[in-house]
């Protein structure tokens, strides 16, 4: 019996193993709903050319046959695409996860109910009357506008295609939400003067003709050759906080929007020419931090990054804490590339300051020179292994290597903050109020 059932069971796992047929294939990919299920996966063909297990968000149709979103498992989420049907290997899909509904808890017996009332009330009855209930609990603002939780479906695919800004075409890395109207076209035109947003090529002529500013509507607090940095508050220049909020969230990720900029100033960088004052980039800051923060979100527009332009905004933002008078540090978590220029920075104030400095100093006594807060700085030191431990006590090393490697990154930094073109008065806001 066991010689004629074994073939039997053999055959019938193999057909268990066939692969699926392409018009099978085809049909789980047109069933996708992200609200439901986790996309499947298949291994989809990059821009560069190499092949690349990649997730389905989304798909649609189009005149040239149907397209499908997908995101890269294994890279960050600004070079998701949409992506035709040849670049896609369907004999790799795999089909998608159903999420798995958590199962409500099974009642309890009512002498357990009623022992756990007793305890419960016995607990609160031996509690001190000082603990104020967490409902109570004023929510702090987040000066980083950060994600409160989990990513909606939505906001995991882009929805803006093209941007024009000025005479740059760009392409966002991220979801912003702009009026649904404007996902519909493949380029939004945005105003440079106020940031506002147009539909189409015609309006956005229109839009420029009665468009009077040249440059952010706020308060000049620095200029030096083409480079200038504007002071605006969130709650008088409501408007364009907002569209700036907007234009960041391309290009930001971990960042969730709020339109209430009241607790907010913001700081943006211009390059000056002839025709007028054109964005560069931006910060934003708290102006109420309990914590101490000096920034809130920052942002180098794509299409003036790898420019030295991102240390500029974080020099300029600790030349700020400089005036104030205390010491700065921006607002966690930070995106990949801000990381990046943090930590870069920080390491190249403290090596120019221990390099120009001969009498012994304290961390606390590079704190009060740089601004860096105290943490950032013992961070920054231990990563680049200039704290030792030497016979009992803390000690700090610079290396000949160390030396040289600054020498070379403080040669392309060739344009610095010059603090006396500075025209900042700071200003108590807990005492003025917003």
């Amino acid at each position: 019996m066991r010689s004629k059932l074994e073939p039997s069971k053999m055959q019938t796992a193999q057909e268990m193993r066939q692969p699926l047929d392409t018009k099978s294939k085809m049909k789980i990919l047109q069933s996708i709903d992200v609200a439901q299920v986790n996309g499947c996966r298949l291994q989809v063909q990059m821009q560069d050319g190499t092949w690349n297990e990649a997730e389905v968000l989304s798909h649609k149709d189009v005149k040239a046959g149907r397209k499908y979103y997908v995101h890269y498992t294994h890279y960050n989420k600004r070079l998701d695409e949409w992506v035709h049907e040849h670049r896609m290997n369907f004999d790799t899909i795999e089909a998608p996860k159903v999420k798995e509904e958590k199962k409500p808890p099974r009642p309890e017996p009512a002498n357990k109910k009623r022992k756990k009332k007793s305890t419960k009330a016995e607990a609160a009855e031996a509690e001190p009357q000082s603990k104020t209930p967490k409902a109570d609990k004023k929510k702090s603002s987040t000066g980083s506008l950060r994600a409160p939780g989990a990513e909606h479906a939505v906001a995991r695919m882009k929805n803006i295609e093209k941007i024009e800004l000025g005479d740059f075409r760009v392409a966002p890395w991220y979801f912003s939400p702009y009026p649904e109207a404007l996902t519909m076209n493949e380029v939004v035109y945005l105003c440079e003067g106020c940031l506002g947003f147009n539909r189409s090529k015609t309006s956005f002529r229109r839009h420029k003709e009665k468009c009077l500013l040249r440059h952010p509507p706020g308060t000049e607090i620095y200029r030096k050759d083409d480079l200038q940095f504007f002071e605006l508050d969130g709650r008088k220049q409501r408007e364009y906080c907002q569209n700036l909020c907007l234009l960041s969230k391309l290009f930001l990720d971990h960042k969730t929007l709020y339109f209430d900029t009241d607790p907010f100033l913001f700081y943006v960088m211009c390059h000056l020419d002839a025709r007028g004052s054109h964005i560069v980039g931006y910060f934003s800051k708290e102006k109420e931090s309990a914590e101490e923060y000096n920034v809130a979100c920052i942002l180098t527009l794509p299409q003036y990054q790898r420019k030295g332009y991102g240390k500029l905004l974080i020099e300029f933002s600790y030349a700020l804490s400089q005036e104030e008078g205390k010491t700065g540090s921006p607002e966690k978590p930070l995106s990949d590339l801000g990381l990046l220029s943090y930590r870069s920075y920080w390491s190249q104030a403290i090596v120019e300051l221990l390099r120009e400095r001969q009498a012994p100093i304290s961390i606390n006594g590079i704190a009060d020179m740089t601004s860096i807060k105290v943490e950032d700085i013992i961070s920054t030191l231990q990563q680049e292994n200039i704290i030792k431990y030497f016979k009992g006590s803390y000690c700090l090393l610079l290396t000949e290597e160390m030396l040289v490697a600054h020498d070379k990154a403080m040669a392309k930094r060739k344009v610095r903050i010059d603090p006396t073109r500075l025209q900042f008065k700071p200003v108590d806001w807990s005492k003025q109020g917003w």
